[in-house]
């Protein structure tokens, strides 16, 4: 039987008739045996893929940031708007960006790629303790901290709120440009009031991991089975990550898009906090022809959780295709 919507209504019609000649509809007025209270809540932001045989790569949730649409430089309302209703999300001034790390274990070393912000930017942030925490992942377990960018929602989790270390045993790995852009205090001097925090948020997060700390540049072995690349432009020193293992390649790009809906058909959609527009919108357009001509499984910090999927090229227009659940890693 082909279906179609007559065809739909015609069988629930048919079903409840079935029911009520059954008796069952007078069972359903009875009252509940057992009230279940609502949860309110969801379930831990884990979720875990395998990269080759020998590589696990563990998605966590941070949180999620609202982005006001006036932050996306050169997007028009109306077609914010279009594409709001065609993603069916809530039509308005601002898009929700979740905030996402990706624990990477590999060749007997367990890496953390990006720390999530705490609550530097609001309480919608600050769930990667628990998260880890539901993943079995102890703080002190982690080797190396590997950050894309020293931005606050990704760094912030660094540190805890009175300035200590929450990865006592961890190497921050971080790329040169960065370090030597938000470590430079004539720069922080001539920024304005918001500027001046984000530096402050990025020197307090580094500060307790002072003597443990790598600086890497683009195309480097950060561990067995992860190397960077440079990806800059949102910052000086933006950088993404190759995890790669037989035939198995993902790229962790971190902040190529703040926003799937809108940025990936819109590449040329910067945003605000990017340091060098013009650049990291070039970086976007090679990200994406990269990932889209190579058939890459890409992850991002601010891509849907739990962040993985790929990109396509549907004749010059780009789309994101989340991956598909994976019902064993």
């Amino acid at each position: 039987m082909e279906l179609t919507r007559r065809n739909l209504l015609a069988a629930c019609a048919g079903g409840l008739a079935l029911a009520a000649g059954l008796g069952l509809a007078d069972a359903r007025r009875r009252p509940a045996a057992a009230a279940q209270p609502r949860a309110a809540h969801q379930v831990p932001g884990i979720y875990r893929l395998s990269i080759g045989d020998d590589i696990e790569v563990t998605a966590l949730l941070d949180g999620y940031i609202d982005l006001g649409t006036n932050l996306f430089r050169g997007a028009p309302e109306e077609e914010v708007r279009r594409l709001q209703e065609a993603a069916f999300v809530p039509v308005g001034p601002a898009v929700r960006s979740g905030v996402n790390a990706f624990a990477v274990n590999a060749g007997g070393r367990l890496a953390l790629i990006d720390a999530g912000g705490r609550n530097l930017l609001g309480p919608t942030l600050g769930r990667l303790p628990g998260n880890l925490k539901a993943a079995g992942i102890d703080p002190a377990a982690v080797d190396l901290v590997v950050a894309t960018h020293l931005h606050p929602d990704h760094v912030g989790g660094l540190v805890t709120g009175d300035g200590a270390a929450v990865f006592p045993n961890a190497e921050l790995v971080v790329h040169e440009a960065d370090w030597n852009f938000w470590t430079n205090a004539d720069l922080m001097a001539k920024a304005n009031e918001q500027g001046k925090m984000f530096f402050q948020a990025a020197q307090a997060a580094i500060t307790p991991y002072a003597k443990r700390t790598r600086l890497i540049g683009d195309d480097e072995e950060v561990m067995p089975g992860l190397r960077s690349i440079g990806l800059p432009g949102h910052t000086p020193g933006h950088t993404g990550f190759v995890v790669h293992s037989g035939p198995d390649t993902l790229l962790i790009w971190g902040d190529i898009v703040h926003s799937a809906l809108l940025q990936v058909p819109h590449p040329d959609w910067s945003i605000a906090f990017d340091i060098g527009p013009d650049l990291a919108v070039a970086t976007r357009r090679k990200a994406f022809a990269m990932a889209a001509s190579d058939r890459l499984l890409v992850a991002g910090m601010h891509l849907p959780f739990p962040g993985i999927g790929r990109i396509l090229d549907e004749g010059g227009v780009y789309q994101y295709q989340p991956e598909p659940w994976r019902f064993e890693p």
